[in-house]
């Protein structure tokens, strides 16, 4: 596991930004959070890595939002109001995690039986010290991840 923290939403952003610039085909992210920890910002910030410059939206209501403007499409799910994690199933969830995009997976506890066991765990707090910063603890599942965290954490010592 490797913790992080940043002191305002822009550091957040630059923080997803530098993990969307180092996702491939098929990467699955889950994030989770209390309400207003900066999920959607983070992910907007996964968005400008990946090469997407549109609005990126929280799919509270829609459930899933896809982007297809960078240099990999993004899925980004969110899951709060399913009402049981089996309503997954009718999302079509499987041609998501295992598609050529990267899906990223906000509320991902509470489907967490359906998560594919290679994935990277993002769990963003609220920070004691900065009224905007936030905490992440990030945490590889599989040699693909363990690689991916492993040069984020270079990049993030060095300055992004």
């Amino acid at each position: 596991m490797f913790t992080t923290q940043t002191r305002s939403a822009g550091e957040t952003l630059e923080l997803g930004k530098t993990v969307g610039a180092l996702l491939t085909a098929g990467d699955v992210i889950s994030l989770d959070g209390d309400l207003g920890a900066g999920k959607t910002c983070f992910t907007t910030g996964v968005a400008r890595g990946l090469g997407i410059t549109g609005r990126v939206t929280s799919p509270t209501f829609t459930l899933i939002n896809e982007y297809y403007s960078g240099r990999l499409p993004l899925y980004h799910l969110d899951v709060y109001r399913l009402g049981a994690p089996e309503e997954l199933e009718d999302l079509g969830y499987e041609e998501y995690f295992y598609d050529t995009g990267v899906t990223m997976i906000e509320w991902a506890q509470k489907v967490e039986n359906y998560l594919p066991p290679k994935r990277l765990d993002i769990i963003i707090e609220k920070s004691p010290e900065y009224e905007n910063g936030r905490i992440f603890k990030i945490i590889p599942h599989g040699k693909r991840y363990e690689d991916l965290l492993r040069e984020l954490m270079r990049r993030v010592y060095s300055g992004y």
